[in-house]
């Protein structure tokens, strides 16, 4: 975390005057990252609840703990809402009401690309995913203290986690276009929520594959087998077709209808950016598909953690590339309008095509500051195990977990 504080701080004071976007972009990035993570946990967390799944219960107190980084994650977002409201930050091209005023697209947009449903967005989507995290958790310890033959406790589980996956797919939709597709203002997708919950699933599940092995390294967790590891490795696996599948599928849709608004998109990724671009398919698609179509290859060790490794990183990029090329334009625009300010770490100007560092390709700094948000992340994870049992005790779906084979 501290290596993580240091990398933020040095870029902020290496960044240009005054619109350090370098900065944002990767407070912006890494916050949303790893709040999406800890809220698609909570959707599967849900989602194996309401459908009766058993096998996962042993672990389930590391799936309850990821979700509690909601929490911080609001109040980082707090911080990117303060710079918005405050003028610290210019990530978004629609948050100044003069560009607004003489672009047309924006003016249609308005109505929910503002200040104002940012801020209540935020609040009221993120605080209500740490509701139904928070009460899910405590329903789930009281069972422990509680627990018996009626299974009362799971049978309210059931009913907020049945609760709880609409009004995920809704409002993840609708938030995820404020955070980050709203960068690129101009341009939208209609699969966009999709393909970012994919990303965040894929980088949850690696996440949640790497603490099991690591706790189980310690002496815990012993119950949990290959047999369990082998399915959190089908779910990569297959998530990862799926996310590939939505890839495509964004690209080609937009592709043939050869609309110029939709295709400026893709063709600055695909020319100014191809590094990320064609790299972020061969670590999220071409490498993962190869190593874990084996069946084996789920089941070990080390294979589990060079690809889980492997496709956080990759995702991470996915966000990367996602925010960094918008922002960075939108970041070119106001500093034409600031009086030509240069942007930090490129060497010159903002011109397309151009390198630039922290924006082409991440940096040392923008690795760094990842690294102290991962190291944040499992501070809250492992700070929320310690105050509970590991392993439930009055859960009704225990032995089919402790039982569980493939």
């Amino acid at each position: 975390m501290g290596l993580g504080i240091l990398c933020l701080l040095l870029t902020f004071f290496l960044d240009s005057q005054p619109l350090h976007v370098r900065f944002w972009t990767n407070f912006l990035q890494n916050t949303v990252f790893f709040t999406g993570i800890a809220f698609i946990t909570l959707f599967i967390y849900a989602a194996f609840i309401t459908s009766w799944a058993g096998w996962y219960t042993q672990f389930k107190r590391v799936m309850e703990a990821m979700t509690m980084f909601l929490v911080p994650g609001l109040v980082l977002l707090l911080v990117v809402i303060a710079g918005l409201w405050l003028g610290w930050h210019e990530l978004y091209h629609w948050a100044s009401a003069e560009e607004v005023a003489k672009d047309q697209v924006l003016l249609g947009k308005s109505g929910f690309l503002n200040k104002g449903w940012y801020t209540l967005g935020t609040l009221v989507i993120v605080g209500i995913w740490i509701f139904f995290a928070m009460r899910l958790r405590s329903l789930s310890l009281a069972e422990d203290q509680n627990g018996g033959v009626d299974f009362a406790h799971h049978r309210k589980m059931r009913i907020f986690a049945a609760a709880f996956l609409p009004v995920a797919g809704f409002s993840s939709a609708a938030i995820i276009w404020q955070w980050t597709m709203s960068i690129d203002a101009h341009w939208y997708s209609t699969l966009y929520a999709w393909y970012t919950g994919a990303s965040w699933f894929i980088a949850a599940n690696a996440t949640l594959i790497l603490l099991l092995i690591y706790l189980k390294s310690k002496g815990y967790y012993q119950g949990v087998n290959e047999e369990h590891l082998q399915d959190l490795g089908k779910y990569l696996f297959a998530i990862s077709i799926f996310w590939t599948y939505l890839w495509f599928s964004q690209y080609m849709l937009i592709w043939y209808a050869n609309i110029g608004e939709e295709t400026t998109y893709f063709q600055t990724r695909m020319h100014d950016y191809p590094v990320l671009f064609y790299g972020n398919l061969v670590m999220n698609f071409i490498l993962p598909f190869f190593i874990l179509m084996r069946n084996d290859t789920k089941r070990k060790y080390g294979t589990l953690v060079f690809v889980c490794v492997l496709v956080i990183l990759g995702h991470w990029v996915d966000f990367f590339q996602m925010i960094k090329p918008g922002a960075l334009d939108t970041a070119i625009h106001a500093a034409g309008a600031h009086g030509g300010e240069t942007i930090s770490g490129a060497g010159g100007h903002g011109d397309h095509g151009a390198f630039h560092m922290g924006f082409t390709i991440p940096g040392l700094l923008d690795l760094g500051a990842m690294l102290g948000f991962a190291a944040l992340f499992i501070f809250v994870v492992f700070s929320r195990l310690e105050k509970v049992a590991l392993e439930p005790t009055n859960d009704p779906y225990m032995a089919e977990s402790v039982h569980h084979h493939v």
